[in-house]
């Protein structure tokens, strides 16, 4: 087991190579839900899955049951993967079950041929992609000294970027060539090597938390504990990060529609734009994700996160009222560039405020926002546009919806206000980790 402080952080230095192993499933799990994000918008679009001016609410209908899903089990088995002891260590179990049945749900999705079955097995796979990531998310408080915390960050950041361009590309790819199928098993196998990687380079941190007696019911009972409340920073930080990842939501969820709806392009156009925009976020992801981690260690979190805040509202104003693609493609890359500062700073600010020994069920809590952010960004972003936009699928309706974007990002500034961002060991909040909720 690794050092630590009496505060929890660990005090061994790990090296580049462990971080990289560490991140690389972030790589596997984001390349998963963009894809299928991409997929499903393609297939409401071009295939006649549904009627006129509806793909809207149908894309909220299919993804609603996973979104509430994806809130309860994320925080829950977190929780439980803090007091589990295993030959495999408190996180990899769950790890190694989720990942195997993403690939089963994802095979579902792909037969899937009506609203229905695309729903149920969408439900499945937020399921099991969050019985892994629950627990996943812990090894960056688990391993990582504080003086690494900023790379470590700005490595999840980069991963989660590339994996959301991967899957992107696959899901355009898969739209230009009508090959959704292949491109949802494409996705399957992306997760599945970066398990094995996970699995066999990274090392299992601290110790397990004791269970008391207490039954698995309770421990699971535990992330819902009302002592989470005391955490103000972590609350006000999770409705801050809500807000900005739903305004990003908008843009990666409603794109096929804003390309074919707000440019006039056909499918194979779309497909092929939808590219261009991937390879765009990838490039402003890569060159600002290190340097902004490493910026924040040095005059601290919350600043490097407004500026991302107002280069991403920028960046939708101008994909809003781009009369042209290539201006589309600029406000895009600023977006790229927004993403990339956000997702590693962000990171970095939630590993320096929780509470390290907790740190699965903190980090599965934080993820409510993440989990949460998708599917409300289509409920008031997609019902937006097919208000705006109606039966006649006009191009105002996806423009219109990503005004909204501008918007949340400036929510998501203020609501970062509150945050008190120093790290925990170093002035030690009141801590509530002796609070026992039973039953809750």
């Amino acid at each position: 087991m690794l050092d630590a402080t009496a505060g929890g952080r660990p005090t061994e230095r790990l090296p580049n190579r462990q971080l990289v192993a560490m991140s690389l499933y972030w790589f596997g799990l984001s390349s998963i839900f963009a894809g299928l994000t991409a997929i499903l918008g393609g297939r409401l679009e071009f295939t006649g899955l549904v009627g006129p001016g509806e793909a809207g609410r149908a894309l909220f209908a299919t993804t609603i049951g996973g979104a509430i899903i994806a809130v309860l089990v994320q925080p829950t088995i977190g929780s439980i993967s803090d007091y589990t002891t295993s030959r495999w260590g408190r996180r990899k179990p769950y790890i190694v079950i989720g990942s195997v049945l993403d690939v089963v749900f994802l095979i579902g999705i792909a037969m899937a041929n009506d609203l229905l079955a695309l729903a149920a097995f969408i439900t499945l796979l937020q399921f099991s992609s969050n019985f892994a990531q629950g627990p996943f998310q812990g090894y960056v408080p688990d391993l990582v000294p504080a003086k690494q915390v900023g790379l470590a960050s700005a490595l999840v950041g980069l991963f989660q970027i590339l994996g959301n361009v991967g899957g992107f590309a696959i899901g355009a790819i898969a739209i230009a060539t009508e090959q959704f199928a292949l491109g949802l098993i494409a996705l399957g196998i992306i997760e599945l090597v970066t398990m094995v990687v996970v699995f066999f380079s990274v090392r299992e941190g601290q110790t397990p938390k004791e269970r008391g007696g207490r039954s698995w019911l309770s421990i699971a009972g535990e992330a819902w504990g009302t002592d989470i409340l005391a955490e103000r920073s972590f609350l006000w930080l999770v409705g801050s990060r809500l807000a900005i990842l739903m305004a990003g939501g908008v843009l990666v969820n409603l794109a096929a529609f804003y390309l074919a709806r707000s440019h006039g392009l056909t499918q194979a156009e779309t497909g092929g734009a939808y590219l261009v925009m991937v390879g765009l976020v990838a490039v402003g992801t890569v060159i600002s994700v290190v340097p902004s981690a490493r910026i924040s260690d040095r005059v601290g979190r919350k600043k490097v996160i407004y500026a991302s805040c107002a280069l991403g509202a920028v960046g939708f104003a101008i994909v809003a009222a781009a009369p042209t693609l290539p201006i589309a493609f600029a406000g895009v890359a600023l977006y790229g560039i927004s993403a990339g500062i956000f997702l590693a700073v962000d990171w970095a600010l939630m590993t320096d405020i929780i509470p390290k020994a907790s740190s699965g069920r903190y980090m599965g809590m934080s993820n409510v926002a993440t989990a949460s952010s998708g599917v409300l960004a289509v409920a008031i972003g997609g019902s937006l546009m097919d208000l705006v936009g109606g039966p006649a699928e006009l191009g105002s309706g996806p423009r219109a919806a990503l005004v909204m974007s501008v918007i949340l990002c400036g929510v998501g500034a203020l609501l970062l206000r509150p945050v008190e961002e120093r790290r925990r060991e170093d002035a030690p909040l009141e801590s509530t980790e002796a609070v026992a909720i039973s039953g809750a």
